[in-house]
């Protein structure tokens, strides 16, 4: 039986009105490859800020994703000033380098920790893609994230999840999300435009520095 967005496992309602003076911060955490950041990802986390009342949305590039061991990623300072830039306007919005400081693989369950030692006044809400969040039981120490944050998992309109049973799992439906990192990348190494996918600066970025282009065309380039 699958649950759609729009009968989410935990209702925004249910949480947001638990708003009250004295509550904790509340701190969204948006991990992902970013390679490259698009307007998707902007309006989810603007969106998700706003149902569930969050006062920052951190974003968080993987610096070596253990999904993406065998695919090409763009480096990892690449990544990160894309995101920086991409996210410079939104005084809610603010950038980590937890994932791409830390060696070796980066798994969801670290980012958690660093982060939870970090703001530890702080109640987590971990924002990733409806898609991922069907594989979380394959994830890393699967058991302890349930502990550290609450997550809210942003799909495309009529997406259908698998129920996990859970009241710390939500959906949320964006339809911004019908863009992708890959079709950007793709639309650059075919010499098509990405403004208006991505932010001005990224686009600049992605120019600039010749990312997504084969071998031959950024000699030219």
């Amino acid at each position: 039986m699958t649950r759609t967005a729009s009968t989410r496992t935990t209702t925004v309602g249910q949480i947001t009105s638990s708003k009250t003076a004295g509550r904790k911060v509340r701190l969204g955490v948006m991990g992902g490859t970013f390679d490259p950041i698009h307007h998707g990802h902007l309006v989810a986390a603007s969106e998700v800020a706003a149902k569930f009342g969050l006062d920052e949305v951190v974003f968080v590039p993987t610096g070596q994703p253990w999904q993406k061991q065998h695919k090409k990623v763009s480096p990892s300072e690449h990544r990160y000033l894309m995101t920086v830039v991409a996210t410079a306007s939104n005084p809610r919005f603010t950038v980590s380098r937890v994932d791409i400081d830390r060696p070796g693989v980066t798994y969801t369950i670290d980012t958690l920790r660093d982060l939870r030692r970090q703001r530890p006044e702080a109640e987590l809400f971990f924002i990733t893609g409806a898609d991922a969040l069907e594989q979380i039981m394959s994830w890393k120490d699967v058991d302890e994230l349930w502990g550290l944050a609450h997550f809210v998992g942003v799909t495309r309109p009529g997406h259908d999840l698998p129920d996990l049973g859970r009241q710390d799992v939500s959906l949320l439906e964006i339809p911004a999300l019908a863009i992708s990192s890959t079709d950007c990348r793709n639309r650059v190494k075919d010499h098509q435009p990405v403004w208006y996918l991505v932010p001005d600066g990224v686009v600049q970025h992605i120019a600039k520095h010749k990312l997504y282009l084969e071998a031959s065309d950024a000699e030219i380039a």
